[in-house]
C-alpha cells in the first residue's frame, strides 16, 4: 500500500518505498506544478530527506520547469568538463551514442563533484531518450552504510579526513599540462570521512570514487610501522569505498522516457551501469550547490 505524506493541502503525494532503507517512487504528481508550488515543494522536500532518491515516470516537462524545480533547493552549478545547455544555464546534457568518445567516469559508485569544496546537495535528472533494456542507475544508502560499520571501524574513522580529486579522475586522461590546469582551476578538496547531513543529523560515510587518500592518518595511535600506513591506509579507504558496492544498501531504477530522479547527494552515492551500447541514452541533469561538508 501506497504511504502519505500529511500537510494542511486537501491531497498528498503519494508515494511507495522501493526498499527497506532508500527510495521511493511518487505517483499522481506533475514536477512542472511542484516547481511552481511552494505546498508540494515542501510534501516533495521532505519525501527526500526521509527516502534519500525519489523517483516518477511519465514526467514531460519542460528543460524550464526542470530547472526551475532544481532551483527550489537552491544555486545551481555548472560542470567544468560537460558543461551546460546555452538556454538552461545549470541544466547539464549527459548524451551517449554511437559516436560518443569511450570513458569511464559514470560507471562507479560516486557522489557527485566531491571533489570540489562545497559538493552539490543534490540532483535532478531526468531522460530525454533511453535504451530499450540497459542503463539503469544504481543508487547507495551511505548513512546506512556507515551505520553498519562495526563499531572499532568507526572508531578508527571517527575524525579522519581524506582528499578529493578532480585531477586524478576528470582529470587523468588530459595531456599533463591541461591536468595541471585543470587542477589550478580546482584543487583538491578535503572533507570528514564521516560527515554529518546538516538537515537530518545522520551520519554518513563520506568516501567514494573521487577520493585519492587519508590526510591525517598518520598518526602515533594508528602507525607503529611503516606498514600500518602503506598498504594499511590505502586499505581501510579501499574498504570504506567498497561499502557503496553491498546490495542491502542499494536501490536500482530502470529508466524509461520522461522518468525522473531526483536524490540527496549529501547522503547517496550513485553508479550510472554502461551496458546498453550501441543504444543511446540521452539525460539531462541539474546539480544544486551545497554546502561545505563538516
Amino acid at each position: 500500500m501506497s504511504n502519505t505524506v500529511q500537510t494542511a493541502r486537501p491531497t498528498t503525494i503519494e508515494h511507495e518505498p522501493l526498499t527497506c532503507t532508500i527510495g521511493a517512487e511518487l505517483f499522481g504528481v506533475d514536477l512542472g506544478d511542484v516547481a511552481h508550488d511552494d505546498a508540494l515543494f515542501a510534501e516533495l522536500h521532505a519525501l527526500l530527506l526521509k527516502h534519500k532518491v525519489l523517483f516518477l515516470r511519465d514526467q514531460d516537462i519542460s528543460r524550464a520547469d526542470h530547472v526551475a524545480l532544481a532551483r527550489r533547493f537552491g544555486s545551481l552549478e555548472d560542470h567544468p568538463v560537460a558543461g551546460s545547455d546555452p538556454d538552461n544555464p545549470g541544466l547539464v546534457r549527459i548524451y551517449k551514442d554511437l559516436d560518443s568518445p569511450a570513458e569511464h567516469y559514470e560507471n562507479a559508485f560516486h557522489c557527485d563533484a566531491t571533489w570540489r569544496e562545497n559538493p552539490p546537495m543534490g540532483c535532478v535528472l531526468r531522460c530525454v531518450e533511453g535504451p530499450a533494456v540497459g542503463g539503469d542507475t544504481i543508487w547507495v544508502d551511505m548513512a546506512e552504510a556507515y551505520a553498519k560499520l562495526p563499531d572499532h571501524i568507526k572508531h578508527q574513522i571517527e575524525g579522519l579526513r581524506a582528499r578529493h580529486s578532480i585531477e586524478a579522475s576528470f582529470g587523468a586522461a588530459l595531456p599533463v599540462e591541461q591536468r595541471h590546469q585543470l587542477k589550478a582551476r580546482f584543487p583538491d578538496a578535503e572533507h570528514p570521512v564521516v560527515r554529518t547531513h546538516p538537515e537530518t543529523g545522520e551520519k554518513v560515510l563520506f568516501v567514494n570514487a573521487f577520493t585519492t587518500h587519508f590526510v591525517n592518518f598518520h598518526t602515533p595511535e594508528n602507525v607503529r610501522f611503516g606498514s600500518d600506513y602503506a598498504p594499511g591506509a590505502s586499505n581501510l579507504l579501499n574498504h570504506l569505498i567498497a561499502q557503496a558496492a553491498i546490495p542491502e544498501y542499494q536501490v536500482r531504477w530502470r529508466w524509461t522516457k520522461n522518468s525522473v530522479a531526483i536524490w540527496d547527494n549529501r547522503s547517496t552515492q550513485h553508479y550510472a551501469v554502461q551496458d546498453y551500447w550501441p543504444a543511446v541514452r540521452k539525460m539531462e541533469r541539474a546539480g544544486i550547490i551545497g554546502d561545505r561538508p563538516f
